[in-house]
């Protein structure tokens, strides 16, 4: 299985001075854009599954990546925002605060809820919490039967996973940039 992670556009919380603490940030004219490039980038087939953060700059960008595919479109706190490197001292700030199930599910109604965590999230857990966290979402991808998995994220989470999967030790320079992307084979 493909296992394809990728970067939400550019989010409005990039733009601005004191941006992080932008509770709940959208995308930007410019992150809209990326999005829609992203259907000629990554063409989807109503045979992929799409994973997505519950951030509405990540639900947007699958909600425009995926316009008119009839692909299954899934949300997970699993995949929600990550801090990397993982500091004890550090909190998660409001513009990586996930969204409820209800508010999900009343502003995005075609994406399905998924997963446990939702209160949590996976921001603040320990690194040997997330090993565990990572290893339940890989077994649920390879019981959906899909030879592409598609994980709509943050660039923290990303390379949260990648570190895991590919067990070799990742630092911010490997971050990728707005709708960047990383595959791995599982």
């Amino acid at each position: 299985m493909e296992l394809i992670f990728v970067r939400h556009g550019e989010g409005e919380h990039t733009k601005k001075p004191d941006g992080l603490h932008i509770l709940h940030p959208a995308l930007t004219k410019g992150g809209e854009n990326q999005a829609k490039e992203l259907q000629e980038t990554w063409p989807l087939t109503s045979d992929d599954l799409l994973i997505v953060s519950p951030t509405v700059r990540t639900l947007q960008t699958a909600d425009i990546w995926s316009e008119d595919i009839p692909c299954r479109r899934v949300v997970s706190p699993a995949v929600g925002p990550r801090m990397f490197p993982q500091k004890k001292k550090w909190r998660t700030l409001p513009c990586d605060r996930t969204l409820g199930e209800k508010q999900v599910s009343a502003e995005f109604p075609d994406f399905h809820l998924i997963g446990e965590r939702w209160e949590a999230g996976i921001n603040e857990i320990p690194e040997e919490n997330f090993g565990d966290v990572a290893s339940e979402l890989i077994h649920w991808c390879k019981q959906q039967a899909k030879d592409r998995v598609f994980v709509v994220t943050h660039d923290g989470t990303m390379t949260a996973y990648r570190q895991w999967i590919e067990g070799r030790i990742l630092t911010r320079e490997d971050f990728p940039k707005e709708t960047g992307w990383i595959r791995l084979r599982v």
